[in-house]
């Protein structure tokens, strides 16, 4: 038997208005959570790509100066090509740029400080503006303020 339009049977057929709204609700309140939680790790695993430029960068400048008993800014002599400082790492969303390296005095060894800058859309992660790395192996950070972040930005 078939239901005729006004009939309970054609109303109970199909979603009602009310139902459909509460339904776009709920997706709403799910993306509105969702996406910046996405957005979120996205930005960490960028970060991360950033932190292993570092690192690779540091291996280079001691392999460099084991052999020449200083560090150096000349990206051509650390193995990266002839295009200099400072470098695109991460896809390019980050730049490496090297200090002039100061050269060992009497009493004070030589050093060098290697810093990740986030560029284009990376510069929306406000915890971890700057990801550095001396000499000496130790990881720096700071936050969009100036503030030291490295716990958070290098775990």
């Amino acid at each position: 038997m078939q239901a005729t339009v006004g009939s309970r049977g054609a109303r109970e057929a199909g979603f009602t208005l009310i139902e459909l709204m509460v339904t776009i609700v709920i997706g709403a309140i799910l993306i509105s959570i969702a996406v910046p939680a996405y957005q979120s790790q996205i930005r960490k695993s960028r970060r991360t790509d950033a932190k292993n430029a570092l690192l690779d960068l540091a291996t280079r400048e001691e392999r460099y100066s084991s052999l020449n008993n200083a560090y150096t800014n000349d990206s051509a002599s650390l193995g990266y090509g002839a295009g200099g400082f400072p470098q695109s790492v991460g896809s390019g969303y980050y730049t490496i740029t090297v200090a002039p390296p100061t050269a060992a005095q009497v009493g004070v060894a030589a050093a060098f400080t290697a810093t990740a800058t986030p560029i284009g859309s990376q510069t929306n992660d406000t915890q971890c503006q700057a990801l550095s790395i001396d000499s000496t192996g130790m990881q720096h950070a700071t936050d969009s303020g100036g503030n030291n972040t490295t716990t958070t930005c290098w775990n």
